[in-house]
């Protein structure tokens, strides 16, 4: 949670003859001096340089182990997983070093530097001076550094950040068994603050479209010596103006006063309801902002000032749902797990390249109709948060919590911090506090705690449900991994496959260990499924290669590849959203490490965004309402084949997350091997709010044995786009089938 920066370069050359005014930043983002060492001393010189925000893989020249973390093998192998214990190169000490000339200060201005996020273990040095140290990696480092600075002459700013193997046992989270390096750096912005005696450290606006009303939470920190002496002042009255604004416009909304006493040496927690009318909700189809303009005075002097960008919107759970300004809403769309991208070979300065990230993260999902994502395992920096709250995505936001969890109070510390530093980005609807594990600390304790502090939201406690809780279960993180997950410890995959069949494509087949997802009690979010990754090469990914080598051959090309995952993971995609009992449904992944354990869906260069079959595919499975064929696939799984000349009846399966009926028209084609239209049937459907409509559907098969594809191609009344299902059968015994193909 950055403070506005206006006007830095207008702010810094009036400031040099007034004095750096209370209230205003100096942005230290760009290129630093950058050096590494053996030791936790000094440099005696730097050699290189290094952008902020950034990691230490972008220094130049580059770091001494730079061909150790980022390897780029030839060919896929198999590996389950990492230990980051097992590191291939000798962990140093990353130096960070700038000069700045801070203006002249008027009497009793205070100096905070902000370091937005820093992995791992973050020391500061001001002018030699030992400003503090921080074991957090994904949350805030501010330090008051107020007595170090020399005002009126150049200054030396000195960052050092360890590695993740020295990070400490007692820090909240860090580990990924599926990543391999952890790369350290200052990886979010850096800015210089000044305030009075007394600054506001945190707010946060929490909005309430049910009560037409905004409550704002403001954390002051006094700069004010504690008392000493008997009689001693031991707190100072404030006064907090708050002014509520639409972001681009400027027209004020409310406007609130609050009169306090804030604690010496301390921080004090104030608190405003302030009620709005006539206000613009958010949500992603209508991404409406406003803005929160919050001024403290110290007794009557101007002390401090920020900015806040929020949206008005209510996000709840009511028994198996997730409600977005009270209307029932159903998520689509995917997984980000960027700090796996971080070890990408081709990374590079990606992650802070904001066109690139707004086409990867904005633009692209909402193409093919996603609006939502959770940022997996691992935080993202601040503007890629702005950018969703401008443009209109929703994340479930998880920490990275997988295999360790650091101790109960560094966790409530940075959790905390967590809460007070995202929270006011509308974009931001789940807290995910655990993947895939379990604490009872965090789900019983810690979750109840935060849910004061912000109720705008709710949490994910990751594999604990509702028998693990003392308290409310609001949501559930199912993770239905089919068929390739099976192949892993297999010794015969054919026998396995044989012994434990995969209907991919049937649309109600749910196989007894996740049935369980179908009774929870709590809203089901599927945020998780596809196991089936392949590299950007076409290369099957480390997880799956077993899958791809006995599915489709061991010497499958590329474009083989990418069509069978294509296929396989729209036929999951239709299984899961035609159940409709699930608040939503994620797919995993769509930005990871490329040479990794799994896999993300774009092709080539990701420099480029250019987007694979699956992705492509994607459109039509996450169509808000469309039309699947419930039929299992027999091209690529052994589910049998059927009789030349046989009547097949089935069923289409017509699902709608809109709030309104959804009516249009269905064609059901057969192609045969020449991708010749050999059947066409027309009908109409019409398909209830949120809901699914189950239509008969019946063919007579060709008497020629062959391999075949039945289509559907489904046009909403009044709808240009045609959406289409599709799934391969066999019809009679050969020894080999060959297989139409249709253009996603």
């Amino acid at each position: 949670m950055k403070k506005t920066i206006t006007c830095i370069l207008f702010i810094f050359a009036v400031s040099l003859s007034r004095g750096q005014l209370p209230g205003t930043d100096i942005d230290l983002n760009g290129i630093w001096e950058f050096e590494q060492t053996d030791e936790a001393f000094p440099p005696e010189r730097f050699s290189r340089k290094c952008p902020v925000p950034g990691l230490i893989h972008l220094a130049q020249p580059e770091i001494e182990a730079y061909d150790q973390l980022f390897q780029k093998p030839s060919e896929s192998y198999y590996e389950e997983t990492s230990d980051y214990t097992n590191i291939k190169y000798k962990p140093k000490y990353s130096w960070y070093r700038r000069i700045i000339d801070i203006p002249s200060l008027q009497e009793g201005t205070e100096v905070m530097l902000t370091i937005l996020k820093s992995q791992f273990v973050t020391q500061v040095y001001i002018n030699g001076h030992d400003a503090g140290q921080s074991v957090a990696c994904y949350t805030p480092v501010r330090l008051k550094i107020t007595d170090a600075i020399r005002p009126g002459e150049p200054n030396e700013i000195l960052i050092r950040v360890g590695e993740r193997i020295w990070l400490p046992p007692w820090a909240a989270g860090s580990t990924d068994k599926e990543k391999a390096n952890y790369i350290p750096g200052i990886w979010d912005d850096v800015y210089l603050s000044f305030s009075g005696k007394q600054k506001i450290l945190n707010s946060l606006i929490l909005p309430s479209v049910k009560e037409s009303k905004v409550t704002v939470k403001i954390l002051v920190r006094s700069f004010y010596p504690q008392q000493v002496m008997y009689g001693d002042p031991m707190q100072d009255s404030i006064m907090i103006n708050v002014v509520l604004k639409e972001k681009l416009s400027g027209n004020v909304l409310a406007k609130s006063l609050l009169r306090g006493s804030a604690v010496r040496d301390n921080e004090s927690l104030f608190e405003l309801e302030i009620p709005v009318t006539s206000f613009k909700t958010w949500s992603p189809e209508h991404p409406f902002l406003y803005k929160a303009e919050i001024i403290l005075s110290d007794r009557s002097d101007y002390s401090d000032r920020i900015t806040e960008v929020f949206g008005m919107r209510d996000f709840e759970r009511r028994g198996k749902y997730f409600y977005l300004n009270g209307e029932k809403y159903i998520f689509r769309g995917t997984n980000i797990t960027l700090h796996r991208f971080f070890e990408d070979p081709d990374c590079r300065e990606l992650p802070w390249d904001r066109e690139w990230v707004k086409r990867m993260l904005i633009d692209d999902p909402k193409k093919i109709g996603w609006n939502a994502m959770r940022i997996c395992v691992g935080l993202v920096p601040d503007f890629w948060y702005d950018l969703a709250d401008e443009y209109g995505i929703m994340f479930q936001n998880e920490w990275m919590y997988w295999q360790n969890h650091g101790w109960d109070q560094q966790i409530r510390e940075e959790y905390t911090d967590w809460v007070w530093s995202d929270g006011n980005h509308p974009s931001i609807v789940i807290w995910d506090a655990i993947n895939e594990n379990w604490n009872s600390f965090i789900g019983n304790i810690l979750i109840p705690e935060l849910q004061k502090l912000d109720p705008t939201r709710i949490w994910d406690a990751g594999y604990m449900v509702a028998s693990d809780m003392l308290t409310e279960d609001p949501v559930d993180e199912p993770h239905p991994y089919r068929a390739a997950w099976g192949f892993n410890n297999a010794k015969d995959p054919a026998e396995y496959i044989m012994k434990n069949p995969y209907l991919l494509g049937k649309i109600d087949d749910w196989e007894e260990g996740h049935r369980r997802f179908l009774t929870a009690t709590a809203a089901q979010l599927v945020n998780e499924y596809g196991w089936n990754w392949l590299w950007r090469d076409g290369q099957a990914a480390k997880l799956t290669k077993k899958a791809y080598d006995h599915l489709i051959g061991e010497n499958a090309t590329p474009e083989q590849r990418r069509e069978f995952q294509a296929y396989w993971l729209q036929c999951e995609t239709e299984w899961l959203r035609a159940e409709r009992s699930f608040a939503g449904v994620l797919a995993f992944t769509h930005l990871t490490n490329n040479y990794g354990f799994t896999g993300d869906w774009y092709i080539n260069d990701i420099r480029d965004l250019e987007a694979g079959p699956s992705f492509q595919w994607f459109r039509h499975a996450f169509a808000p309402a469309n039309v699947f064929i419930d039929l299992a696939d027999q091209r690529y799984f052994p589910n049998g084949n059927y009789s030349p000349g046989q009547k097949l009846d089935f069923k289409l399966v017509g699902v709608n997350d809109h709030p309104e009926p959804v009516t249009g028209r269905i064609e059901l084609l057969l192609l045969d091997s020449g991708n010749k239209i050999i059947k066409r049937i027309r009908s109409e459907i019409s398909i209830p709010p949120y809901g699914r409509t189950d239509q008969p559907a019946s063919l007579r098969l060709p008497s020629r044995n062959g391999g075949y594809l039945i289509v559907t191609e489904f046009q909403p009344s009044g709808g240009q786009q045609i959406f289409r299902s599709r799934r391969y059968i066999r019809i009679g015994d050969s020894e080999q089938y060959s297989f139409p193909a249709v253009k996603p």
